[in-house]
């Protein structure tokens, strides 16, 4: 993923936060020299491995999973929204998009052993579902949910890098975000609110960190 130094997310903490909160993500595969993509939901582990391992599962009859090469990307999108040149002091600007992506490289494994995909796909329920819902797999008829994980493949992904990019305007000056954090709020989408509010964060620390540095000097 193209990165500019300004919009990287460096901390590991944070990339695995936003992976929890935008969890239904883009597996994309290498099969036999085809490129391949599913919609999922994924699981992260933040404590197994060295930066993490995620676990997920598709339908066997998705033949995704079928001479899968080793190494995949796993791409996580969260709140975006299209930002307009008519909002700056200035015509001579052009269109842009404010957006948050994770990519996510790693090594997949296909999970054979009964009791592990039981265990993973609970969990996977658990989570999505809540601690208070009432629906668990353990109450599931033994027949009926043995059907279940008959029907699909369970993959483990063990984490080998991890990308994070936050594009918030951060190379506009600080009157000009300003403007657009102002027409966001305007707009009543879930998005429009997400994104001015990282935007007033970011403001916010930038304020911050250059008081700091002139009450430093």
């Amino acid at each position: 993923m193209y990165i500019p130094k300004h919009t990287l997310i460096e901390d590991t903490g944070e990339i695995h936060s936003f992976i929890e909160k935008n969890s239904f993500a883009i597996i994309v595969t290498q099969n036999n020299g085809k490129i391949v993509a599913t919609h999922i939901p994924v699981l992260i582990n933040k404590d197994e491995g060295v930066n993490g391992t995620l676990y997920c599962h598709i339908a066997k009859a998705n033949e995704q999973w079928k001479n899968i090469d080793k190494e995949v990307l796993v791409i996580f999108t969260g709140a975006h929204q299209y930002i307009s040149p008519t909002w700056y002091e200035t015509s001579q600007a052009v269109p842009t998009w404010n957006y948050i992506s994770v990519h996510v490289y790693g090594n997949i494994e296909i999970i054979n052993d009964g009791r592990e995909k039981i265990k993973i796909v609970s969990e996977l329920v658990k989570y999505f579902e809540g601690e208070n819902s009432s629906y668990k797999t353990e109450e599931l008829n033994q027949s009926y949910f043995t059907g279940l994980l008959n029907g699909i493949v369970v993959f483990k992904i063990e984490i080998k890098k991890l990308e994070g990019k936050q594009k918030l305007s951060q190379n506009h000056s600080k009157e000009r975000q300003e403007r657009v954090i102002n027409e966001l709020e305007k707009n009543e989408s879930e998005d429009a609110k997400i994104i001015s509010e990282l935007m007033k964060n970011n403001l916010e620390n930038k304020n911050i960190n250059e008081k700091i540095n002139t009450d430093g000097n």
